[in-house]
């Protein structure tokens, strides 16, 4: 026996571990169509189950020609048990469909073994494993409470959409405007430096708008790049295995109430067309489409300009006036700009315009009350 050959005990074991994890998965479904109130997903999951204890049947007849006679299989842990009681329908589901990938990598992994009628059946359960973690995505994905979220999602998302460029402009305004008018009172209570203070402040203002752009580029191109490779990963799916997206998609009407028929109709009107068929699939499994983020360009420059514009504000006076008037002048200018923006805030929200207004006055005041008062204090320590 080589090296690399495995034993006859290694390969056991392996498949007493094959035989547990298809009966854990078996009683794991069941248990869930008991908890599933509508019919068609009950079924479902009864047809999982019963798919999985026919692999697990599979798997004790090569244990029984291998002269294994016991088959018992460990029953899931205290904490699984309690996991399942207490957990939603929907994040069981979410945790069976981690399940069924690892099992297709541990099925990956025996190939090792060079078996060729070993491999044949690894190969046919493994299909079969994928097939279910597309049927427990679609029934995560079409789950009353997941779908709510999604909807809320994107409403959410169309809200933000719909303000566009106004509602990431205000949000710059302000951490520009919040930042700099921190570091203007901080620095007017440490010197008397007018000087000093506007530099501080045209600092505060560039490094506060490169800040802003490059977080706003970094977030928006990571977004895109995850929606990009979901998209891509959708799309190698579907050519690679065709018949087995349709019958998700099929599978994923007939959950939202259409018939056998009339979900097949769908399924061939769409999937005739490949543009509409990836589009429709990567909206209805993963709830995104390639156009859901913006350019991260724009995002940067949005980011970068709004935060400029509002760090600008309290360090004006400081160009005109010196000392106390300077300050003062600031200090006036900041609180009616945080009032301004605050107030504009309510374009892109639900609350009232004067609300949001006061709101933001009350915390500009504070947070310049405070850093004058640290500026007062550090300059006491250090003279």
């Amino acid at each position: 026996m080589s090296e690399n050959t495995p034993s006859q005990q290694e390969v056991i074991e392996a498949l007493q571990a094959n035989f547990t994890r298809e009966m854990q998965a078996a009683q794991t479904y069941y248990e869930l169509a008991g908890k599933e109130s509508d019919e068609k997903r009950k079924a479902i999951l009864v047809r999982l189950a019963k798919t999985e204890e026919d692999h697990a049947s599979k798997w004790r007849e090569r244990l029984e020609a291998l002269g294994i006679t016991d088959f018992s299989f460990k029953k899931k842990s205290l904490w699984q048990s309690m996991q399942l009681k207490s957990s939603s329908l929907a994040t069981n589901l979410e945790r069976m469909e981690q399940e069924e990938h690892r099992n297709i990598a541990a099925y990956e992994s025996q190939k090792r073994f060079g078996d060729e009628d070993l491999t044949q059946l690894l190969d046919e359960i493994e299909n079969d494993e994928k097939n279910h973690a597309r049927s427990v995505r679609a029934l995560v994905s079409t789950d009353p409470q997941k779908s709510l979220q999604l909807m809320w999602s994107r409403e959410r998302w169309h809200k933000h959409a719909g303000t566009g460029w106004i509602g990431d402009a205000i949000y710059g305004v302000n951490d520009g405007l919040g930042a700099v008018f921190g570091i203007i009172s901080g620095v007017a209570g440490f010197s008397s430096s007018s000087r000093v203070v506007l530099v501080s402040g045209l600092a505060g203002m560039i490094a506060s708008a490169l800040s802003m752009g490059a977080g706003a580029y970094l977030a928006t191109k990571s977004n895109r790049e995850m929606v990009e490779a979901e998209v891509h990963h959708e799309r190698q799916e579907i050519a690679s295995d065709p018949a087995h997206e349709r019958e998700e998609l099929e599978l994923l009407y007939q959950l939202k109430g259409f018939t056998e028929s009339e979900s097949a109709m769908l399924a061939e009107r769409i999937t005739s067309d490949p543009d509409l068929y990836l589009k429709t699939m990567v909206q209805e499994e993963l709830g995104m489409s390639e156009e859901q983020f913006p350019n991260p360009w724009r995002s940067a420059l949005s980011g970068s300009a709004s935060t400029a514009v509002g760090a600008i504000v309290p360090v004006i006076p400081f160009f005109f006036l010196q000392g106390i008037p300077a300050i003062i002048t600031a200090a006036i200018v900041s609180i009616v700009a945080h009032f301004a923006v605050g107030a504009a805030k309510s374009l892109v929200t639900v609350r009232s315009w004067w609300q949001s207004g006061l709101e933001m006055t009350v915390v500009g005041v504070i947070e310049g009350a405070i850093t004058y008062s640290l500026g007062i204090l550090g300059n006491t320590l250090l003279h």
